[in-house]
């Protein structure tokens, strides 16, 4: 048997991340024509969520199902590991019952320390500091709207969290730049953003932080915003309001970066405090053919981590 393969982090789809964006391509082709595709018949994923979630949950439960397997979810309360087991024998356990396990956590050491015991595949749902499915799914759909990714650029603006921190990486990766107009004091996460402008240097990738908004938009391909108010972080909601407002992105925001520059947003959005109404259901916006391709490219996710297609 093949060594296993966890997805962590964007890192570990540096050397097949162009593979894995045409194989979503197909995958969502074939799901609109029809037909069917069922690598993991008979195989099953546990998907552990210590956080809430629609996008996620949903689009990995239904992609298994669709590629012939079977999920199963299972909140803290479902779990031994909420009333004192250890995560290692959590994963130890798991894997004699599942094919793959999905993992949304609060902490990113949680999910390595899970990996670490897991004889089977892991894959980060979430956690305090990557989101790569999320970030897999927004260079899918670039892709499709805008072409061709190296040399693209997207603008990120807002919260140098965890979305952030895989945007650098992902869009160094494919060859993009990347700015990330971000307040003082919330900048992304400094090893991270290291390595992001390492891997643009053999790329051709450039990976600025800046503490302007409009300044990160200039001459964009892609805006790109997130909640500013991550859960976990509501005792901080007023003052993270007060400072992120210059960060919204709105009509003069987007008119800023150009008419065609497409807008893009993870979910859920807080509209009128991140994004306003006009921009999310405007039409720049490609937040909704954003959020059905997390289902196409989770399968491609799936597929080649659980199977190795």
């Amino acid at each position: 048997m093949p060594a296993k393969r966890d997805l962590l982090s964007m890192l570990d789809v540096r050397e097949d991340l162009v593979g894995l964006l045409e194989f979503a391509t197909n995958l969502k082709n074939r799901t609109k024509a029809g037909e069917p595709y069922e690598p993991l018949r008979g195989r099953s994923l546990a998907m552990i969520f210590e956080k809430a979630s629609t996008r996620t949950r949903v689009s990995f439960e239904v992609g298994m199902t669709q590629l012939g397997g079977h999920a199963l979810f299972l909140s803290p309360d479902d779990l031994q590991i909420g009333r004192g087991e250890t995560i290692a024998d959590t994963a130890r356990v798991l894997s004699r019952y599942v094919d793959g396990i999905v993992y949304r956590a609060f902490k990113n050491e949680n999910v390595r320390e899970l990996a670490k015991h897991a004889t089977v595949p892991v894959i980060n749902g979430l956690d305090d500091r990557e989101h790569p499915c999320q970030i897999i799914t927004d260079l899918f759909t670039i892709q499709e709207h805008k072409g061709a990714l190296p040399g693209k650029r997207l603008a990120y603006v807002g919260d140098g969290n965890n979305v952030c921190n895989s945007l650098l990486l992902g869009c160094a990766i494919a060859g993009m730049h990347v700015s990330a107009g971000v307040p003082k004091g919330y900048e992304p996460d400094a090893s991270l953003l290291a390595a992001a402008k390492r891997i643009g240097k053999e790329t051709g990738a450039e990976i600025a932080v800046v503490h302007d908004p409009f300044d990160a938009v200039e001459r964009t391909d892609v805006v790109y915003t997130d909640v500013w108010v991550s859960m976990g972080m509501e005792k901080e909601r007023e003052e993270r309001e007060r400072t992120f407002l210059p960060f919204q992105v709105n009509g003069k925001l987007v008119k800023a970066a150009g008419k065609d520059a497409i807008v893009m947003h993870c979910l859920p959005a807080h509209r009128g405090l991140e994004i306003t109404d006009d921009v999310i259901d405007g039409p720049q916006s490609v937040v909704f053919d954003q959020a059905e391709n997390r289902l196409h490219a989770q399968k491609a996710i799936l597929a080649r981590f659980l199977a190795g297609v």
